[in-house]
């Protein structure tokens, strides 16, 4: 079953590790431990048939506090910086 994301904006797209891998190289990961912790977040949901944006991102930011503080920190400066999140 395909686990769909509902986004800030009310919008639902369906997950795509890629995605998030992707955003997760942005802090400066390398590939293979992004692609680690993308399949960990997937597991994560897997149950669900929905899951909120805010939700994954949560779980992402948990497991790069787990894996590396520094990996969280650039999260939080690119969310403030570019997605003008505090």
């Amino acid at each position: 079953m395909v686990v769909k994301v509902v986004k800030r904006n009310g919008s639902v797209e369906e997950f795509a590790r890629e995605k998030l891998v992707t955003s997760i190289l942005k802090t400066g990961s390398d590939l293979c431990t992004a692609r680690e912790l993308a399949e960990e977040v997937e597991r994560h949901f897997a149950g669900r048939d929905e899951v909120k944006s805010e939700e994954i991102r949560s779980k992402v930011l948990e497991l790069l506090k787990e894996k590396d503080v520094r990996l969280y920190e650039n999260w939080i400066v690119y969310d403030r910086a570019v997605k003008k999140r505090l």
